[in-house]
């Protein structure tokens, strides 16, 4: 197997190739994971070559897998195939790994290699990318078809070379996104001023770069609020807004890395009443296209927590309800119907509540949310549940209710003697 090379994605060389490796491995599935280096013939440089070990092919004379790069190599590295080791067989699938040295700005590539069919001594393969990346710098594809002569073998044994394509590597993280806020926490009413950082990381200017804000519920966007600047010159934007889902763009393309310049965006948002029901987690990502290739970078989502603190609000609501002695077994009090005084009502938080003269009850500051209420049949003696012929849910010791933030829910409980609330519902209610 004989590669071109690897160069950075603009086409040059690196810098720098102390520490890159290159290797083939098995192919554990279709995802990438990758299992054991393949096993590869070894081989010697020509002037050692012999009877019993044949000659390699610079630079990888020996046939490395995987195989370190050097600078004087600039790039280039080949494997050679042994024939008679099934290692060309149609089907087999390896995958091509490039691992940057520990702590490099560049980041590793993956490229799945399929062997699809052979006629004669051409076999066909495929070649795909499987970061979403271009393969080479030479095109922005990330999939690739070539073929491998299974007759150009070396000193005409049975090791082949062939696949011939460049590989190029890139910034582990292209392009990268910064989300501040003025304040850590906030108020309904308050103004809260957001800033977004965004900055090119690779070698090549990033072209029509659009961020997209997520407002968390209760936040609204101050209409004409953005600003942008890069390099302290003032940017256009153009704002985007569907509901509380946010789309910057601003009129100017991301320098390269080296230009150390930063695009800097300012907007404000109102905090209002419904924050108080949300998360304050406020989240933004990047995306843009490489000028010389138009591949999409991405970077995000970074997110921003705002506390929202209730101020003046609250988002507790208040319990009403009775405990009456129901005769007519319809679940609700009408006039003849008394209430029960002094009966105990549990709540699931362990709050207990008890009945005045008339059997009713009220609770503020009860925190939102669904919320369980069970009558202490104890604490009214003499008296069993009543049973309900309309509502079968009100048959239950216990109520469910779902309190909104701010609301008012009621749980009443119905009451009957308890030598007559069997007789009776067996009568319909009838006296």
């Amino acid at each position: 197997m004989d590669l071109a090379g690897i160069s950075s994605c603009d086409g040059s060389l690196l810098t720098d190739y102390t520490g890159f490796s290159i290797g083939l491995y098995e192919s554990l599935n279709s995802t990438g994971e990758i299992g054991q280096p393949v096993s590869l013939t070894a081989t010697v440089p020509p002037n050692q070559a012999s009877a019993s070990i044949q000659a390699g092919r610079a630079p990888n004379f020996y046939n490395s897998n995987p195989f370190f790069l050097v600078n004087s190599d600039q790039g280039k590295y080949n494997f050679l195939f042994d024939v008679n080791r099934g290692q060309i067989d149609v089907g087999r699938v390896y995958i091509l790994v490039v691992k940057p040295p520990t702590g490099s700005a560049f980041g590793e590539r993956r490229i799945r290699i399929t062997l699809n069919s052979r006629n004669g001594n051409i076999v066909n393969y495929t070649a795909t990318s499987l970061d979403g990346n271009p393969i080479s710098a030479s095109s922005g594809s990330t999939s690739l078809n070539g073929v491998i002569d299974v007759s150009n073998t070396t000193s005409g044994l049975n090791l082949v070379a062939g696949v011939n394509f460049g590989i190029c590597v890139s910034a582990a993280q292209a392009i990268q996104l910064l989300k501040t806020g003025d304040r850590a926490a906030a108020e309904p009413g308050d103004i809260v001023v957001y800033r977004l950082a965004a900055r090119n990381l690779s070698t090549i200017a990033v072209n029509n770069p659009e961020i997209r804000d997520d407002l968390p519920l209760g936040f609204q966007y101050v209409d004409g609020s953005i600003r942008a600047e890069l390099g302290g010159n003032a940017v256009a934007v153009t704002v985007e807004r569907n509901g509380r889902n946010l789309v910057f763009r601003p009129n100017v393309s991301l320098p390269r890395a080296d230009s150390n310049l930063t695009l800097n965006l300012v907007y404000a948002v109102q905090i209002t009443n419904d924050a108080i029901r949300g998360t304050g987690l406020n989240r933004a990502s990047i995306a843009g296209a490489r000028a010389d290739n138009q591949q999409i970078v991405r970077d995000g989502p970074v997110s921003h927590l705002l506390r929202i603190r209730p101020g003046i609000l609250s988002d507790c609501g208040t319990l009403i309800g009775r405990v009456f002695v129901d005769k007519n077994f319809d679940g609700e009090q009408q006039p003849g119907e008394p209430g029960v005084p002094n009966a105990v009502i549990y709540m699931d938080d362990g709050n207990r509540i008890v009945t005045d003269p008339n059997g009713l009850y009220s609770l503020s500051s009860v925190l939102s949310g669904s919320r369980t209420l069970a009558l202490d049949l104890t604490s009214v003696p003499g008296y069993t549940l009543a049973p309900n012929l309309y509502f079968i849910e009100r048959n239950s010791q216990s109520r469910l209710v779902r309190l909104a933030p701010g609301g008012l829910g009621r749980v009443n409980f119905a009451v009957t003697p308890a030598n007559r609330g069997l007789r009776d519902a067996n009568q319909g209610g009838k006296k």
